[in-house]
């Protein structure tokens, strides 16, 4: 299944604790290398193509040695958000912060496929009356 996704992270002056991330490792359980974004100090981006390539970022994100983590953002857009999502660290752990104006909708996942909901702006009418029973929401991380 294609699923486009962006990963940006924003961590000033971080360049070292980054670079492990922007060389290729057969190791890790998503694919690809997080490129410098050229014009910005502190950021690096990524994309992938299908879902299944980008497990495990997240956690590979958090097991860096930052130097400032209270500085670090991480913000995810999976390709039926409406916006970027934004992800900080709060005791230790990458979790996503709510925006003012936004909602996280979760709909039941088929079994087999992991959800990760979709952000919408609420007020527009783009879905944010979908939202399932938290006892469906599907609790694993496709990040």
């Amino acid at each position: 299944m294609s699923r486009m996704a962006q990963v940006i992270v924003l961590a000033r002056y971080e360049d070292e604790v980054m670079e492990p991330l922007t060389r290729p490792d057969e190791a890790r359980s998503w694919h690809g290398c997080f490129a410098q974004i050229p014009w910005f100090v502190g950021g690096w981006h990524i994309e992938f193509e299908r879902w299944d390539r980008r497990r495990g970022v997240l956690k590979d994100l958090e097991s860096l040695p930052w130097n400032d983590p209270a500085c670090v953002q991480v913000m995810l857009h999976d390709e039926d958000d409406d916006l970027f999502g934004l992800w900080m660290f709060r005791g230790g752990a990458l979790v996503e912060v709510d925006i003012p104006g936004t909602q996280r909708v979760h709909i039941a996942a088929p079994p087999w496929d992991v959800d990760p909901g979709f952000l919408v702006r609420t007020g527009l009418g783009r879905g944010e009356d979908r939202n399932s029973p938290e006892h469906v929401q599907d609790p694993r991380s496709c990040w």
